[in-house]
């Protein structure tokens, strides 16, 4: 029942998908047993735990949205039954201790948690997630080599950074130890341009508007500041969804299948789900029926979608293709 990709997700354009989780979170229930304390210290700082591994639950996952404001979490999706799971279980948590506490596993079985299999959307497993300043972040799905996992992570890690959750566990009040003490230290990241900085500071505080005026500076003061470019598609999508109701949104699209403003708005919600080829095929289905203003419409929104999914993406790929076909 698992799917194995071609490659893993890339992780430039990660959508916010907080409402997603929080929806799926029961509101004001107490920290549930196992569920680590949230940290008290700042993004950035050292955070004492009892382990770097966890069982997450439907009760107790709003702990580790907490914790991952200061050190990034891995989600693995998995249940008894699955194969492919017992494969790749034993290579997280191998790379979990190797990372020496700049990661936190946390384990949820999608049988006993169904709130949670459906806010990461978890369409087959093992799947494997991440949670960073309270965003979750798809990575991949099936048993993938380790080296690949190792190639995710480095990647997740990169996020972080730029995020500033560069936490790190200390287990037992101590530092976890490096895997390889001769390791030499990483290099700190490099901070972030200052309209990018500003950016994601107005994002922090739910200010799309603001951001969307910093990225929209940071390209006119250099046109191929690509990742100005994928925070504005992305940080316009946020915009466009903030206050809707979901399922508002989607009883919209059904009665009007042919309403642009309808449909558009509905492969945002799809975008924001993880579920790109449903908004690009929703689009692109669409499109030969629009005259010349919707069609503009449909493929400046698709345009913006490539670059929150990643151009080198294969659902990329695919679209683009097939959107050429449609404009030629």
């Amino acid at each position: 029942m698992s799917q194995i990709p071609p490659s893993p997700m890339n992780l430039r354009g990660a959508v916010d998908l907080t409402s997603l989780v929080n929806r799926a979170m029961t509101a004001g229930q107490p920290p549930a047993a196992g569920a680590p304390a949230a940290p008290a210290g700042e993004q950035g700082g050292d955070v004492a735990l009892p382990s770097l591994y966890f069982e997450g639950t439907d009760a107790n996952f709003n702990d580790f949205l907490d914790l991952s404001m200061t050190v990034p979490i891995v989600v693995d999706l998995w249940a008894e039954w699955c194969e492919p799971c017992k494969q790749l279980s034993p290579i997280l948590d191998k790379l979990i201790a190797e990372y020496a506490g700049r990661l936190v596993l946390v384990k949820v079985d999608v049988d006993a948690n169904p709130q949670l299999t459906q806010a990461f959307q978890a369409q087959s497993i093992p799947a494997v997630a991440a949670v960073i300043g309270g965003r979750p972040v798809q990575l991949f799905q099936g048993a993938i080599p380790e080296q690949q996992v190792r190639d995710v992570f480095e990647q997740l890690l990169q996020l972080a950074a730029q995020n500033g959750v560069t936490g790190r566990a200390a287990v037992d009040g101590a530092e976890v130890p490096a895997a390889d003490d001769a390791e030499q230290a990483e290099p700190a990241p490099e901070p972030l341009p200052p309209h990018h900085a500003e950016a994601y500071e107005a994002i922090e505080r739910g200010d799309f508007a603001t951001a969307i005026a910093e990225y929209k500076t940071a390209i006119a003061q250099d046109p191929r500041d690509f990742m100005a470019v994928a925070g504005l598609a992305q940080v316009s999508l946020l915009a466009r969804l903030a206050g809707k109701s979901l399922d508002e949104i989607r009883s919209a699209g059904a009665s009007a299948t042919d309403d642009v403003d309808a449909q558009l708005l509905v492969a945002d919600l799809d975008i924001s789900g993880g579920h790109v080829d449903d908004a690009f095929d929703r689009l692109l289905t669409l499109f030969p029926k629009l005259d010349a203003a919707g069609k503009d419409a449909v493929r400046t929104r698709i345009l913006d979608y490539f670059e929150i999914v990643g151009v080198d993406d294969p659902r990329v790929v695919r679209a683009r293709a097939r959107l050429a076909s449609l404009l030629y």
